[in-house]
């Protein structure tokens, strides 16, 4: 067997991001953790707990706006390996010539100059959704990742875990019908009357409210059920309806609903995401024809779905599927992206870069009907 591929990783960002680690759901997976240092824990983890024996991954570099919490994140969150170079500069990871690629875990307002820098580097670049601000600022990563020539890809870490590709499988086998209602939900209490107006997820600067931080959940089973169901033939959505409710506090979304038409298939995605209310049970409800697919909550890293298969429009059985592996589920990604890097790729198959403009032209969108603007300067490219 040939050795396996090690992808040497610098991590940007060692800042707190209180957004979905602390929703009461996920507690019972981890702890109130920073989504770099969940990322660089999953990287850690031996691959061969999850049956991967091809490549292997290696923290080098640690970047933030102080050396000394670079060094605090190294100790805390990747066992004090002495070997780990701790930075005060963003610039400094780019520029180490031990680091392959990049983990931006950034708010999202930072993600377009921070993949940009990396990527003039000539790193390739995992970035945290939402990618970007909006679809110019994509285009404009896109472009710059082309002529460097490096990979580039948002971290959607949900659509590399096991239990979404077994759920793909159950819809791929025909033996449900074709889907009619996708639902999905992703809320979570925040209890924004009683945090600082500063808060990420208040602060219309750093592209707060929930359609950013909390929108790539709900749309992604949008996207992996219809999108990419093989009649849909990547049609991208046909309408998008959507409404806003704002909060007064100040002025990012609290509430937002939309809808996606995929007219090729005759299929609705129905979606949802609040900031001040609790998750829902089941986070997921996939109808179809002859069935119907129920995922548990959390929808960003589900380990269980139901499948009830009807007769005669009464259930005639149903199965559950339940899956375990060590880590939180962002490691299944960072494979991903190594197999990627090691065969040459630019952009990976499962989520290329296509899908990440269909997520963006979507938030685009459902941010115009909302009339929900972000500060004048916040996005880099318009």
């Amino acid at each position: 067997m040939a050795n396996p591929t090690v992808l040497r990783w610098g991590i940007i960002s060692t800042g707190k991001i209180v957004g979905l680690f602390s929703f009461p759901l996920y507690r019972k997976f981890t702890s109130n953790l920073r989504q770099s240092a969940v990322f660089t824990k999953d990287l850690l983890i031996d691959p061969k707990t999850r049956n991967v024996d091809d490549v292997v991954h290696k923290v080098v570099a640690v970047g933030s706006r102080k050396v000394e919490t670079a060094q605090e994140f190294i100790k805390t969150n990747a066992g004090g390996d002495s070997s780990i170079k701790a930075y005060g500069t963003y610039d400094e990871v780019y520029a180490d010539p031990d680091v392959d690629a990049i983990y931006i875990g950034t708010p999202h307002t930072y993600h377009y100059i921070n993949a940009l820098d990396a990527i003039r580097a000539k790193k390739h670049v995992l970035c945290e959704k939402p990618v970007t601000s909006n679809v110019p600022e994509l285009r404009s990563l896109l472009t710059a990742a082309e002529t460097n020539g490096v990979f580039f890809m948002e971290a959607m870490w949900t659509r590399f875990q096991p239990l979404p590709q077994a759920v793909i499988k159950v819809l791929s086998s025909g033996e449900l019908g074709a889907p009619v209602v996708v639902h999905a939900d992703l809320s979570g209490d925040f209890d924004i009357k009683n945090i600082p107006k500063t808060h990420r997820i208040l602060d219309p600067a750093l592209g707060g409210g929930a359609i950013l931080d909390l929108g790539p959940y709900p749309l992604v089973w949008a996207i992996m059920t219809l999108y990419e169901n093989t009649l849909n033939e990547l049609t991208p959505p046909s309408k998008i309806t959507a409404s806003i409710l704002k909060t007064p506090l100040t002025g990012v979304d609290a509430n937002t609903s939309f809808t996606l038409n995929f007219d090729k298939i005759g299929a609705q995605a129905v979606l949802s995401c609040s900031i001040n209310a609790a998750a829902v049970e089941p986070g997921v409800t996939i109808r179809c024809e002859k069935g119907t697919i129920r995922v548990a909550a959390p929808i960003y890293c589900s380990k269980s779905f139901t499948v009830q298969y009807l007769s005669d429009g009464k259930v005639a059985r149903e199965e559950k599927k339940e899956f375990e592996y060590i880590g939180h589920g962002m490691h299944f990604e960072a494979d991903e992206v190594a197999r990627c890097i090691r065969d040459g790729k630019k952009e990976s198959a499962l989520w290329g870069h296509g899908k990440s403009l269909v997520e963006m032209s979507v938030f685009d969108e459902v941010r115009k009907q909302g009339d929900y603007k972000l500060p004048a300067g916040v996005e880099q490219v318009v």
